[in-house]
């Protein structure tokens, strides 16, 4: 290898670009040969000498189980049905390898998934019970769009799933993996507040898919960590190129799968005159609502349709539907430009469905927008902006409610330069985010009640999700001398919630964090402090869970980076959007 990468004088940029391009080749090919290697043995030496039978799920006659199949599923939450589901179908002359059991492992969950859907059909048993009881149809309703989200988010594992190119792959199957399970279990959570034991039905139906979807995101989770260990051993042992001949070479550009039309528009400095659609109030714009603009986006598109929204109040409830791919909508500034709505959670809306702008479609950018929710502090549950969009962006916008302002459900998101309002949970959720440079403001609540700005939802210890804030500014909206505000208070398990060299002013109280239920907050939740700035950032007197951390390492908080944590540079540098990479 070495004789392949050894610069010897000065070379051509052709000859430099086939060099890079021979020499990741290689990278490629050794890692994924390494890993299958690798991975094939650990999976034998975990069962030599074992004979193991597993009997199918649904009882009947014993049979002969594959060490490989019972070596994969030890590394998954559930064991059982990870067995059950992958035993039948990997016999002797079936896969191996730990790639193929991932790829059928999604399969499986696919399936389960599918007769999961049906449940919740009009012809369902699910819809029987919501019918009858009355009070859970919105719910039902939320459903729908949750499961069909997450049928969306496996078919793309499933297509990413090719073992060819498995490690490449894998931040984007762990996203998609991780936002399938999260509509799952939103579409649960939206039973809370009905009567008798319709949530618990609900539950039932999507017990199998749940933990097939857990388990798909555990293999490749293990694939992934060994792989990786393999592919820093082997960059470690190779000899370091000469700085003056490799080195200069490398110049930011925009990634080569951005189309020249597409860079072109995001590098202009005046987007608005480029619009493809304007939208505007008093009809000087082809449209005169946000909702109509985009109808007019062409479906799954890879070019960036830009939406001009001009100054005005907009009260519309918005919705970027799935099929709207890479849509900008750029406002006149973040007061200008204002989307307005009330729905909300006491009035019979679901709070998946309360957002008045919600954008679901991948590749989706904000620029200078205001979103609010007007329902007010009463109405509990009542979203101002969500976004399940893998790779969404929103840049100088304002996002003003109360109780669940910003929901950032799944997948990838990035907040720079924003204002945020609320009350109670108002920044909640569970996709993997990072907020910079933004300003979190803390509102008066109804009495009583105590201020929490965050509300991480993961549930599962292989989702890569978490909500990390660098570099923000929490400042009171108004006077609450009277009001404790605390950094967040742990919805699920797994929460985790990272604040980085953010400015913190006297309104957080001493004690940092506010627990879900009772006195204290469960051992697997991941809080962390470091080098926060300001009178509330004394850590001296915060709780003392086992899962809060207050004196991280430089190399710890870099793990919560837009570079680690969401891989941030491969899709926010096209946008042309202001960012840090790391610390």
């Amino acid at each position: 290898m070495a004789s392949t990468i050894k610069a010897c004088g000065k070379i051509s940029e052709a000859e430099q670009a086939a060099l890079d391009a021979r020499r990741r080749t290689q990278k490629r090919t050794i890692v994924v040969g390494l890993s299958s290697v690798a991975l094939v043995a650990v999976v034998v030496a975990a069962m030599v000498g074992t004979s193991v039978h597993a009997g199918n799920r649904r009882g009947g006659e014993a049979q002969p189980l594959s060490t490989s199949v019972k070596a994969v599923c030890d590394v998954t939450l559930y064991k059982d049905s990870c067995v059950s589901s992958l035993a039948p179908r990997a016999n002797s002359s079936g896969p191996v390898r730990p790639e193929d059991l991932f790829k059928l492992s999604i399969q499986v969950a696919l399936e389960a998934l599918a007769k999961a859907a049906g449940y919740f059909s009009e012809q369902g048993t699910v819809f029987n019970n919501t019918a009858a009881e009355g009070t859970a149809s919105a719910a039902l309703d939320s459903c729908r769009v949750l499961l069909g989200l997450a049928m969306d988010s496996l078919n793309s594992s499933l297509s990413s799933s090719d073992a060819s190119n498995l490690f490449d792959s894998a931040d984007d199957l762990k996203t998609w993996l991780s936002a399938a399970g999260t509509s799952q279990q939103t579409c649960i959570d939206g039973f809370d507040g009905s009567a008798g034991a319709i949530k618990e039905i609900v539950a039932n139906h999507l017990e199998d898919s749940g933990e097939l979807t857990s388990n798909s995101l555990a293999i490749i989770t293990w694939i992934s960590n060994i792989a990786s260990s393999i592919k820093l051993r082997w960059l470690m042992s190779l000899p370091r190129p000469h700085h003056h001949h490799l080195g200069h070479h490398h110049h930011h550009k925009v990634p080569k799968w951005v189309h020249r039309k597409e860079r072109e528009l995001l590098q202009s400095s005046d987007l608005r005159k480029k619009a493809n659609a304007v939208v505007a109030k008093n009809g000087s714009g082809k449209y005169k609502t946000i909702g109509a603009a985009l109808d007019a986006v062409p479906d799954k598109s890879k070019d960036t349709f830009v939406i001009y929204v001009k100054k005005g109040v907009y009260s519309e409830n918005v919705q970027v539907e799935k099929s709207k791919w890479n849509v900008m909508m750029v406002g006149d500034g973040m007061d200008a430009t204002v989307v307005t709505g009330s729905l909300n959670v006491i009035d019979g809306t679901p709070t998946f469905q309360t957002a008045t702008f919600a954008v679901f479609g991948k590749g989706f950018i904000a620029s200078d927008m205001g979103f609010r929710n007007t329902a007010g502090p009463a109405k509990h549950q009542a979203v101002a902006l969500m976004s399940t969009a893998d790779q969404s962006i929103f840049y100088r916008c304002c996002i003003d409610a109360f109780q669940d302002s910003l929901y950032t459900h799944s997948n990838r998101q990035f907040y720079r330069d924003c204002n945020i309002y609320g009350t109670v949970d108002f920044i909640f959720g569970n996709s993997a985010v990072v907020f910079q440079n933004c300003t979190i403001l803390p509102k008066t609540p109804m009495v009583g009640q105590q201020n929490t700005i965050t509300a991480q939802g993961k549930f599962d210890p292989n989702q890569n999700t978490g909500i990390s804030i660098q570099n923000c500014t929490i400042w009171p909206a108004g006077n609450l001398t009277n009001v404790q505000t605390f950094l967040g208070r742990p919805w699920k398990n797994y929460s985790t919630t990272v604040y980085m060299r953010s400015t913190m002013s006297n309104i957080i109280s001493p004690n940092g964090w506010l627990p879900w239920v009772g006195n204290s907050a469960p051992d697997t939740i991941y809080y962390a402090e470091f080098q926060n700035y300001g009178p509330g950032s004394n850590t001296k007197y915060r709780v003392k869970w086992k899962g809060l951390r207050s004196n991280l390492s430089t190399k710890q908080a870099s793990k919560f980076t837009v570079k680690s944590f969401t891989k941030g540079e491969k899709w926010i540098k096209p946008a042309n959007i202001p960012y840090d990479p790391s610390l």
